[in-house]
């Protein structure tokens, strides 16, 4: 059975599970500002000696929790810059792309509303 469709805050009425035009224009409007203030990815660490690391690492461990091929080396506690814990393999857990941007995206955005959902290289 088909679920009724919704009026969204800007008044346009939008089918159930479907962002609004409006949703999605605020969503891109929110990444952008993030961006702007995040340092890029080889600012935060995720250098060529990351990549090699991050490589090797998904060669020992290449399945994800859920039983997939793992494809990301998530930070199991957020390193937020503390090299030590960045570096520090028994923070790093192998996860599949979905595990990792449902999960812990969903986690970061519990400590910061502004944080998009991906994955770092």
């Amino acid at each position: 059975m088909a679920r009724p469709p919704r009026l969204c805050s800007c008044g346009k009425i939008v089918a159930h599970g479907v962002r609004c035009t409006c949703q999605a224009k605020q969503d891109r409007e929110r990444k952008a500002r993030f961006d702007q203030k995040r340092p890029s990815a080889r600012a935060r660490g995720y250098n060529n000696e990351w990549q090699k690391a991050r490589a090797e690492y998904l060669r020992h461990h290449p399945i994800c929790r859920c039983g997939a091929t793992a494809q990301c080396v998530d930070h199991i506690q957020p390193h937020k810059g503390n090299q030590r814990l960045f570096w520090n393999r028994a923070n790093w857990q192998p996860l599949c792309l979905p595990c990792h941007n449902s999960i812990k995206q969903r986690q970061e955005r519990s400590i910061n509303p502004d944080y998009p959902a991906r994955c770092d290289p």
